[in-house]
């Protein structure tokens, strides 16, 4: 998904450009409106070599869309099944479906349905296979983007971790040879599945999209051919292949193939005016080959952890959609409906620099038309609706009312255990050794938390802890019998922390968090998780390091050893004053519940976290995603009806830095964005 700017396109050039050079150095290695929808009729083209299931055709010809062989116009919206529960798919389509849309638009992300080499998911909440069918069941059309890579503020851009383990190193988004054999591999077993899913075939995929806004990122123009070539050969010749990039010159140069063999989209900020930027995108398509496409029209925006939450006007958003349709433009709205970064798939952003580290709510409600709750009783999805109503080719079907929802009232929290009781109970074999630090993804984990631990001999009057490279967020914990310190940095690469302690010390640190789009991630696209360099203790190499996983329960595994689980049938009623005295700094997991009476007051809710630090949160063991309301501006986290059964309700909490002394949640029925934003805190505040 694009955050593109002309600005930031130039300046993501200029550091692609300069490091770029840096490598190489020391390696030597105005506007006619668009012909009439009763314009003339496309010219044939050869058929594919997959077998034709029905006569059904989409094309491009004269400069316009053709759907079995009379002119459309694609009004289409992202909405993206990885983030949606499978219960809901069909509610949020035949919402979007109500808004005017024809065409739905998604990402597939390769981490989701490959977490680990080898181990492919392809159920649940990663069935996109069932989803494509309820699309074309539904009546829509739809664009698939399979990536490889797809940013859409999703962990590492859909990338699954494991690759950056692999020695020697791989160079993603790139014509490596070792990078492309994965992609060919990926994209055999992906492709197969989408191919019998395609319009010629009887299905309702109509385009299929190679990389992602590839022009602000890269110019390895062999990646882009190979991508295309890998494609052809699971798709066939007669499926649109398109690439989408920011309307620029400079962005379209870089991220289009020449030719016709692939179709050039646009996107842009919203407001901008759409009919140059069309005219531009011309430019690079084949005569007759270029219908206006902004194929990300943007609703609303991202919102990171620690700013306002992004929201633009209805109005103003309705008229720049128009602007477009009125002269038979097509647009994809992103998003149509955003959902939820469940488990720990948001992404994060990197600025300027790689100490501007930016992660991304766990909501990813984007003030789409569409909320993240599939609410749609609001002006924007009013505005929307009733602009798409003057250019849809069909009368508007009626709008389904917006899901019920519940809050059940407060729950008591126990703390269960410090984080690190838990290291009684791992067994030593799965624990990995090494005289330095190493990756995460060398470790093997690839999400939830990673534990550094080292012994050291400490020194009366302190000692100086200097770490190079930590990627991305950091904890130090510094453990003496039962005395706990704890500060953290973020995205820090020259630490210094001084240790004010006199004795035997077990040295911790905690990391997690991954990013889905950086400037240095463009250009080099390096990014591994953990400490990345040796950890110097005054001076000296403090070498004998263990590395523990703790990856919890995340959407499309479950670990063998889950203390979560655990939890879950354990929980003891105790009264809340005996609570209060278990307050705890160190990282301690908390667990309560709550009861539902009857199957008919299973609602949709939310668990605000008002008055809690930051961590991860469960429910009937299902993670629902990471809350930080210290930060904001997200208080609550989004729990599906879905999630929810008759009876009791287990809640599992893992606190990392200061839960709240009463050790109460609430369940409550509606969201919660209003938490008070407060400033980043220097690592020099932290220690001091």
């Amino acid at each position: 998904m694009a955050r593109n700017r002309s600005s930031r396109n130039r300046t993501t050039f200029f550091f692609c450009t300069f490091f770029a050079i840096i490598a190489l150095c020391a390696f030597v290695p105005v506007f006619a409106p668009l012909p009439s929808l009763s314009s003339h009729l496309p010219h044939d083209h050869s058929h594919s070599r997959h077998k034709k299931v029905t006569a059904q055709k989409f094309e491009i010809a004269n400069d316009m869309f053709w759907k079995d062989g009379q002119p459309f116009q694609i009004i289409g919206g992202d909405l993206h099944y990885f983030r949606v529960l499978p219960e809901y798919w069909e509610d949020r389509l035949l919402k979007a479906k109500a808004l005017g849309l024809n065409t739905i638009q998604t990402y597939v992300p390769w981490n989701l349905h490959e977490p680990k080499p080898g181990k492919l998911v392809f159920e649940r909440i990663a069935d996109i296979v069932s989803f494509l069918k309820l699309c074309h069941k539904l009546d829509f059309l739809v664009m698939l983007r399979p990536g490889p890579y797809i940013c859409a503020e999703w962990d590492l851009g859909g990338f699954p971790a494991w690759l950056l383990a692999i020695e020697p190193a791989v160079r993603l988004r790139s014509s490596d040879p070792a990078f492309l054999h994965l992609v060919e591999g990926w994209w055999a077993i992906l492709l197969q599945k989408v191919a019998p899913l395609l319009y010629e075939n009887g299905g309702p995929v109509i385009m299929v999209q190679i990389e992602n806004e590839y022009g602000s990122y890269g110019n390895d123009k062999a990646y882009l051919h190979q991508l295309v070539t890998f494609a052809r050969s699971h798709l066939g010749d007669d499926i649109i292949l398109y690439t989408t990039d920011g309307g620029t010159r400079e962005t379209l140069e870089r991220g289009t193939i020449s030719g016709d063999a692939v179709f050039s989209a646009v996107d842009f900020t919203t407001g901008d005016e759409p009919w140059p930027i069309f005219q531009l995108q011309k430019k690079f398509n084949a005569p007759g080959k270029s219908p206006p496409l902004s194929a990300e029209f943007y609703t609303g925006w991202l919102t990171h952890w620690g700013e306002k939450l992004a929201a633009t006007d209805a109005d103003f958003t309705a008229a720049a959609l128009e602007k477009i349709l009125a002269r038979n433009g097509s647009a994809v709205l992103y998003m149509a409906h955003g959902g939820t970064n469940f488990g720990f798939y948001n992404g994060a952003n990197t600025g300027g620099n790689e100490s501007d580290y930016k992660p991304d709510l766990t909501s990813y409600d984007y003030d789409a038309p569409i909320r993240e709750t599939g609410d749609v009783n609001n002006a924007k999805f009013k505005a929307i609706r009733s602009v798409i109503k003057k250019y849809s080719a069909k009368p508007l079907p009626s709008v389904p009312p917006n899901k019920e929802k519940a809050g059940y009232g407060p729950i008591d929290l126990q703390k269960k255990e410090f984080l690190f009781d838990i290291l009684n109970r791992i067994n030593s074999i799965g624990i990995v050794k090494s005289e330095n630090p190493i990756s995460m993804e060398s470790v093997g984990q690839m999400f939830g938390f990673l534990l550094y631990v080292s012994e050291y001999a400490a020194k009366a009057d302190g000692s100086v802890l200097s770490i190079p490279k930590v990627q991305p967020t950091l904890k130090f914990i510094f453990k003496l019998i039962n005395l706990m310190f704890m500060t953290e940095l973020k995205f820090l690469y020259h630490a210094l922390l001084k240790i004010m302690v006199a004795d035997q010390y077990l040295l911790c640190f905690l990391v997690t968090d991954n990013i889905n789009w950086s400037f240095f991630l463009s250009c080099f696209f390096f990014f591994w998780q953990g400490i990345l360099s040796s950890v110097y203790l005054d001076g000296r190499i403090l070498q004998g390091w263990k590395m523990l996983s703790f990856p919890f329960n995340n959407l499309n595994e479950v670990p063998k050893t889950n203390p979560v689980i655990a939890y879950s049938g354990s929980i003891e009623k105790s009264a809340r004053r005996k609570a209060k005295e278990n307050v705890s700094k160190e990282p301690s997991f908390y667990a309560g519940h709550f009861s539902i009476d009857k199957e008919n007051d299973i609602k949709d809710t939310f668990i605000s976290f008002n008055g809690w630090g930051k961590g991860i949160a469960f429910v009937n063991e299902f993670n629902i995603g990471r809350y930080w309301p210290m930060r904001g501006p997200q208080c609550s986290l989004y729990v599906p009806a879905p999630v929810l059964k008759q009876g009791e309700n287990v809640v599992v909490v893992l606190e990392l830095e200061s839960p709240s002394p009463k050790l109460v949640i609430h369940s409550v029925d509606q969201p919660d964005f209003t938490c008070q934003l407060i400033s980043q805190t220097t690592n020099e505040d932290q220690v001091n």
